[in-house]
């Protein structure tokens, strides 16, 4: 007769051995401390520490921090993050002196580059495109060198809310599409793929001057074809950089992980990125949305010359 395994033990059995290229150093240089302390007086509250992400010690010690607005609270429930749930009775207005905070804390912070996302909060009139477009002003008023990135919800595919955004002049208008198209159902059940490329779309034709960016993670069980036309799919609506990142669970609430992909088959997405007409692919294990960001703007290095020539 076989013996039962008990479910946890099962569990234990499954779960993946992070490798060594995954492991960081905790957090806690002077600049760190320094960063959070800022965030807290300023009752701010960022991406780095809600998603967990594992290169908050180098940020913040490069004063590099991104900043979430809107509140704590998401209205979208995608099955790969740790944000918490928004509904009716949980849901605040939004606050109004929140951007002027950010561009204080921006500010006070010397950024020269300051990132700006955002929870999605479907339950308001503009989607929070209003917001994001006084945070926009503020930076500008309070720190007039510093270039500005968003990484902004889909909106549910508003034109017009998206319009609103782009008329601020932000430098980088970046929106995730996260996973190939097959695996949106079971990561973002909320979302859609084609109404993502859309956004993409939309915004390099409202303003051609904008860069535009979009990122995903990969180990949730996509095919490394996917990733390539993927990347068509993102080339074709004219988008300028992409981030490739390692999923890692933030807890047990979210998907597993289904494979680590290794530093060579980052090294390869990133070749392949450039050579369909990317400027600037960011591609390794502990890549986020807005790891390195500042680079992300910058003139190409001499390798990526050089490579795209061979190409």
């Amino acid at each position: 007769m076989p013996v039962k395994v008990p479910r946890k033990q099962q569990v234990m059995k499954e779960r993946l051995v992070k490798p060594n290229w995954l492991k960081v150093k905790a957090p806690g240089s002077p600049e760190y401390l320094e960063t959070r302390q800022i965030v807290k007086d300023l009752a701010l509250n960022t991406v780095c520490e809600e998603a967990h992400c594992p290169n908050i010690g180098e940020c913040w010690a490069h004063r590099t921090a991104t900043f979430m607005i809107m509140g704590e609270l998401c209205t979208r429930r995608c099955h790969f993050c740790s944000v918490k749930d928004g509904n009716e009775d949980n849901l605040q207005p939004l606050d109004s002196l929140e951007p002027h905070r950010v561009g204080m804390a921006v500010k006070k912070l010397g950024l020269k580059h300051a990132v700006i996302t955002s929870v999605d909060r479907d339950d308001v009139d503009d989607f929070g495109a209003g917001h994001y477009a006084r945070t926009v002003e503020s930076i500008h008023r309070h720190a007039p060198g510093c270039k500005v990135e968003l990484l902004i919800p889909d909106m549910m595919g508003s034109q017009e809310d998206l319009a609103t955004i782009m008329k601020t002049g932000v430098d980088v208008l970046n929106h995730n599409v996260e996973t190939v198209p097959r695996l949106y159902r079971k990561v973002r059940p909320n979302a859609g793929y084609i109404r993502s490329l859309s956004i993409l779309r939309w915004a390099k034709e409202m303003d051609p001057t904008t860069k535009t960016k979009s990122g995903i993670m990969v180990g949730l069980g996509e095919k490394k074809d996917e990733v390539l036309a993927l990347m068509d799919d993102l080339r074709a609506c004219n988008v300028d950089i992409m981030t490739i990142g390692q999923y890692l669970r933030p807890t047990a609430k979210q998907l597993p992980v289904r494979e680590f992909i290794t530093p060579e088959e980052f090294d390869e997405y990133r070749e392949e990125g450039l050579k369909r007409g990317f400027s600037f692919v960011e591609s390794g294990a502990l890549v986020r949305s807005s790891y390195h960001a500042w680079k992300h703007t910058s003139p190409p290095e001499p390798e990526d010359i050089i490579k795209r020539a061979a190409s």
